[in-house]
């Protein structure tokens, strides 16, 4: 945790933004995984863990606005817990070490709430991503469990994205924490990554890495020579030279903040063919989009910079064709990049995505499109000082996305389908860091990792 003061005055600040009710977090419960003593590996509710910082199963707390008091309720162990468990702190102990000072059983929290409403106050609570959740919801407010999120405050989740989205110095510290362990990560990744060689062993080393140091994976480790698939969790596939592979993984740091990095790795040293000018057009991309963030800009108009970055030498290699700024316009370019370019990060890898993404990426100023390709643009609004951002842009050849086009003769004034052809096996690359928004620009954060062509061939020789 960090100093009692840093979520004594977190709290404080969010209070502010009310003048009455009551504000209402939810932690979470375990989740069993075959039987109810069996549970998967506990992780705390984001928003929770950033208030009250408590890293513990079966608590809720509340922020009583119209009395100024601060609430931690849950139960302390019993000797049947202890016997199987240990001696735990209690309730009130582990409370006072974020600076609050009154607690109670969890059964008092429904009494609690069932005041405030007699009383004509509000009682504002935020999206639930876990049923159990939404099912403590229905018995402490009777709203119907699959209802629970239509009646979530938005005063409130506009509040938290506020305050969550500009991360503190020491939040910075753990963030790069967190990128200390990813370099070692990717390092080890590319040292181990040999034809012969299943993808599983290269997951599972590096997983194994996070554990030795007492830490856990941001996410679930993507590592693929499939790259073409955004989100590949497959990794049963052994890899042969001439091959490429994704690796898009990160660890969490003691605290839960994450970090988010990917790394394309030729299999047996080299990249050969297209893959060299295709993987310098990603690595030039992410250069321009890096070069562009500060404070003010848009980050969907750094989006359309990378985009037009990796068209225009998409075009250089005969790959598209025409008016560059056209194609963009109009999404032809999205045949080879379908995805935005980056998210906010922070305790969450997709920062606060559980509250709504179009309250944390999305704003007033900015709509999301419905194009394909720019819809899936997770953030849009401008950027602000403290903002930590991925940026990471790809490029992906999905062979059954261009049979669909080419058929519809989709873009044929902006796409060479004949070259695109030569390259449809190809799979994917994707080139991605991990930047905190300053006064003037941005920095990328945590130490350097590989990734100009020669450092990642002489790691994967």
């Amino acid at each position: 945790m960090f100093d009692a003061n840093v979520y004594t005055e977190r709290r404080e600040q969010l209070a502010r933004q009310f003048s009455s009710g009551v504000l209402l977090f939810l932690g979470n419960p375990e989740a069993p995984m075959n039987y109810l003593d069996n549970t998967f590996p506990f992780r705390q509710d984001s928003s929770f863990l950033y208030y009250w910082g408590l890293d513990d199963p079966d608590l809720a707390s509340v922020i009583d606005v119209s009395e100024g008091r601060h609430i931690v309720f849950g139960n302390d162990f019993t000797m049947d817990e202890i016997v199987w468990r240990g001696p735990q702190k209690t309730v009130a102990e582990r409370a006072a070490v974020a600076g609050v000072r009154e607690t109670a059983p969890r059964a008092a929290l429904a009494e609690k709430l069932a005041q405030a409403v007699r009383r004509g106050r509000r009682v504002h609570f935020l999206p639930q991503f876990r049923m159990e959740n939404a099912l403590a919801l229905e018995r402490l407010l009777g709203i119907r469990a699959e209802l629970v999120n239509q009646h979530a405050s938005v005063a409130l989740v506009k509040a938290i994205v506020a305050q969550r989205a500009k991360k503190s110095p020491e939040e910075i510290r753990e963030i790069e924490r967190a990128l200390e362990t990813a370099h070692d990560m990717h390092v080890l990744a590319m040292q181990k990554a040999r034809p012969g060689v299943y993808e599983r062993e290269i997951a599972g080393a590096m997983e194994g890495l996070c554990v030795s140091r007492d830490l856990r994976l941001a996410f679930p480790i993507i590592f693929s020579i499939h790259g073409e698939t955004l989100h590949n969790h497959y990794h049963g596939n052994r890899m042969e030279a001439g091959q490429m592979a994704v690796n898009d993984s990160g660890a969490e740091s003691p605290r839960h903040y994450a970090s988010d990095i990917t790394r394309t790795i030729p299999i047996g040293g080299r990249f050969v063919g297209a893959q060299r000018d295709l993987y310098r057009t990603v690595l030039e991309a992410q250069r321009d989009a890096i070069a562009a963030i500060r404070p003010g800009v848009k980050f969907k108009e750094i989006h359309l910079l990378a985009c037009r970055t990796l068209a225009s030498h998409l075009k250089d290699m005969g790959l598209m064709k025409g008016d560059v700024r056209a194609a963009v316009e109009t999404g032809a370019h999205a045949l080879f990049f379908q995805c935005g370019l980056g998210h906010m990060m922070g305790l969450d890898v997709h920062d606060m995505e559980g509250l709504g993404e179009q309250y944390v990426g999305y704003d007033e100023s900015v709509e999301r499109s419905p194009q394909f390709g720019l819809k899936s643009l997770r953030m849009a609004r401008a950027l602000e000082p403290g903002f930590v951002m991925t940026v990471e842009p790809g490029i992906y050849v999905i062979p059954q996305l261009i049979d669909l086009w080419k058929a519809e003769k989709k873009f044929a004034d902006f796409i060479n389908y004949d070259a695109v052809e030569k390259v449809r096996t190809f799979g994917g690359i994707r080139v991605e860091d991990n930047v905190v928004v300053t006064g003037t620009g941005c920095r990328v954060l945590g130490p350097p990792i590989p990734s100009e062509i020669d450092e990642v061939e002489r790691l994967a020789s």
